[in-house]
């Protein structure tokens, strides 16, 4: 096999980067990955005979036959989805308890789910937190489809789900009973090993020691490390914490010389090498960048090395996990590997780890960008400082350690990781913010990576890569400044957030939306929550390449916005915050605003928002009852807008019976009294878009009336965000 495979007639990078836009082509339907895998197939006809050539052909008919099968089977999954279930089998090492919520993976007739549970005592939380063994659990509970993406660039649950095989969630409303089970499927036994592993340290090791021992070790971090792991991801190192190549050395050579100084000969020792990395990769959760830096271990040791090896690595991974290219972790990971392929064979020691943080940091920035939209330029010097703690200190540190720990645990040296914390927060407190690049667009990113390339082939000759360089410098501005004027109302959950930008780089902002009210619990309870800002506003603003708001306006008095607002001052820069005179008068919500230095000042009846080459004009700042509640309106290009806050349109219609517009964005509270009829009634807008609250139910009996009416109706919670986009016209589009 491994002379066939080496007297292959092409190179097989060439033939790996074929398979792999073919294997875009086909996974995500995307017509650039079609161009490319043809473009590809057209070059391999000019440099190779018609012999060489059908060769390829065939290999690529294979592997395409056989992406097409997982694709279809994934397909058939997705929809022949199972009504109910009454018993699932957990899965140990997927336990995560948070306060009083438990989540775990479970299989099911052969079917593997994402399963929730809200504990009923702190004894059943302590018993699960506990729980190591594979365990039957009878129960009652409810199916449903994953959530989709709510917003443009944010986090797609249900796909991310779908690439590790899951295509239902289940919601467990009672569990009648708990049965220990016994299985002859090694990755249910390997789960239930590592679990064994995660829980000794935690019993044993006090935090923060623990968290560094299980992140580093088992590839596991608990949600207690939740402030840490912001701080890292915010510094750009929580990289160090993904098990790949140094750990995979460290433990494959650690284990190698152990059993060569008990006599065992190198042959004999290269085929137990396979049962060690099955073992070592199921008690790191098969992560992607182990079982990537697994296979190119194994390759080696059979003699390819390079690009070869590289290339077959890719050719396994679309064979023995189809998946692996669809998630960003595999993505990163294979990409990292290839950068330090093509520039060398890693250099051990320091020098190895100045040049390889360099490559982490820059070499892979089209795909960090794609990904994350953003780069902290201090991750370049910190990589190369913690990656020489965290691999030469503290993984053989704590590997000693839990070793020793099955004999006697030595937990003295929490000091160390005490220590450590401290360092990184206050190294974060010293650092600015990250660079803001924007997320790329597919063709933007694919011409990136291109010309990156070309750089590196022509480094040499500097006019030649001064001009490439300056084009990749174009690619990375106009991701950063879309030339293009913007309207998106967010998909929030609980209150809204607008976001409006011209093409002069003009930047306002309506509202951040409205933390989550959460009921009063006991201490057991009480969990990690990520805000909605984090997780839906963020994300987009930074997607967009914003890194600064020129005006945020707090169309309400809602204290609600407070901490959304406090966790958007740290992300981007504020120009001013413009409140209503009765923001002003609390005193709490203000102390908050000057402790942060952010620039707060009132906004009035008749004051303009310039933007769009036009302005947004205040018409209202307060409702029937005299509470704050700012209403805006303005010919916006070719149209005009109306934006309403918690306002009656009664009292609204009152003021201003003549006023109509073209499109009305309005907040579901603001019909909580009575339904949106009147608002369609009134002003005869053309479009309405309404952002919804999760929890609160809408009322849909105007639907026919507001088709009568001619008015098209977007609500956040079917649409997810809306997006006003053009140049002279609006165009709009929706996340669904």
């Amino acid at each position: 096999m491994s002379q066939w495979i080496s007297r292959f007639p092409i190179p097989k990078i060439y033939l790996s980067f074929l398979l792999l836009w073919l294997y875009y082509a086909i996974f995500s339907a995307s017509f650039l990955a079609l161009l490319g895998f043809v473009f590809l197939l057209v070059c391999l006809f000019f440099h190779f005979p018609w012999k060489i050539v059908t060769k390829v052909l065939l290999v690529c008919g294979l592997f395409g036959s056989w992406f097409l099968f997982q694709k279809w089977q994934q397909e058939k999954a997705s929809h022949h989805l199972v009504n109910s279930v009454a018993t699932v089998r957990i899965l140990p090492d997927t336990i995560k308890v948070n306060g009083d919520s438990l989540s775990f993976r479970g299989k099911a007739e052969g079917r593997l789910f994402q399963v929730y549970y809200k504990l009923e005592s702190e004894s059943e939380k302590e018993e699960f937190q506990q729980l190591t063994n594979l365990f039957d659990v009878t129960l009652e509970g409810k199916l449903s489809i994953p959530q989709e993406a709510k917003n443009f660039a944010g986090f797609d649950y249900r796909n991310y789900l779908k690439t590790q095989g899951i295509y239902q969630t289940l919601t467990i409303s009672k569990i009648h009973s708990m049965k220990e089970a016994s299985s002859w499927d090694i990755g249910e036994n390997l789960s239930s090993l590592r679990r064994k592993a995660v829980v000794w340290i935690k019993r044993n090791f006090p935090a923060p020691m623990s968290n560094y021992m299980t992140g580093l070790l088992l590839g596991h971090l608990d949600s207690d490390f939740e402030e840490m792991n912001e701080l890292y991801s915010s510094l750009g190192i929580i990289h160090l914490f993904a098990l790949s190549g140094m750990q995979v050395g460290f433990f494959m050579n650690a284990f190698k010389k152990f059993f060569l100084r008990l006599g065992m000969s190198q042959e004999n020792l290269k085929w137990l090498v396979y049962p060690f990395s099955l073992v070592y990769s199921g008690l790191t959760g098969f992560s992607a960048s182990v079982i990537r830096s697994l296979l190119q271990k194994l390759l080696a040791q059979h003699g390819f090395k390079g690009l070869d090896n590289f290339a077959l690595t890719v050719l396994v991974l679309f064979i023995v996990m189809p998946n692996f290219f669809l998630t960003a972790g595999g993505v990163l990971s294979c990409a990292y590997a290839f950068i330090l392929t093509m520039t060398g064979e890693e250099v051990a020691g320091i020098k190895g780890l100045v040049r390889e943080s360099f490559i982490i940091s820059l070499g892979i920035l089209p795909i960090l960008s794609f990904y994350f939209s953003e780069f902290q330029p201090w991750s370049i010097l910190l990589t190369f400082v913690f990656s020489f703690l965290f691999d030469m200190v503290l993984l053989p540190l704590l590997s000693i350690l839990f070793c020793l720990s099955w004999i006697y645990p030595i937990p003295q040296f929490n000091f160390l990781f005490e220590w450590l914390e401290n360092i990184i927060r206050y190294v974060s407190q010293l650092s600015t913010r990250p660079f803001v690049f924007g997320q790329p667009s597919l063709w933007v990113l694919v011409f990136l990576l291109i010309s990156l390339a070309i750089v590196y082939d022509y480094r040499k000759n500097l006019k030649k890569t001064q001009i490439i360089a300056l084009f990749v410098l174009a690619l990375f501005l106009v991701t950063k400044h879309p030339l293009e004027n913007e309207i998106t109302v967010l998909d929030m959950e609980q209150g809204r957030s607008i976001f409006l930008r011209d093409m002069t780089g003009k930047t306002i902002l309506l509202d951040v939306g409205e933390k989550l009210a959460v009921e009063k619990k006991e201490a057991w309870q009480e969990k990690v929550i990520t805000s909605n800002a984090k997780r839906s506003l963020i994300p987009y603003l930074k997607s967009r390449g914003v890194a600064k708001i020129d005006q945020l306006v707090l169309t309400t008095s809602q204290p609600k916005q407070l901490d959304h607002l406090l966790e958007i001052s740290k992300s981007f820069n504020l120009g001013e915050i413009l409140v209503t005179e009765e923001t002003l008068s609390k005193r709490e919500f203000m102390d908050k605003l000057k402790e942060s230095n952010l620039k707060v000042r009132p906004i009035k009846t008749g004051e303009q928002l310039f933007i769009f080459g036009s302005s947004l004009e205040v018409i209202e700042n307060q409702n029937s009852d005299s509470k704050a509640s700012i209403v805006m309106y303005g010919k916006l290009l070719n149209q005009t807008f109306l934006v309403t806050g918690n306002i009656e349109e009664k009292f609204l219609n009152k003021s201003y019976p003549k006023i109509q517009a073209d499109v009305v964005l309005t907040h579901q509270q603001a019909s909580k009294k009575k339904t949106d009829v009147k608002v369609f009634e009134i002003f005869q807008p053309k479009i309405t878009v309404i952002s919804v609250d999760k929890k609160k139910k809408f009322k849909e009996k105007n639907g026919e009336i507001n088709q009568e009416l001619g008015n098209s109706i977007y609500k956040t919670d079917q649409k997810g965000a809306i997006r006003f986009k053009g140049w002279s016209a609006w165009q709009i589009e929706t996340v669904r």
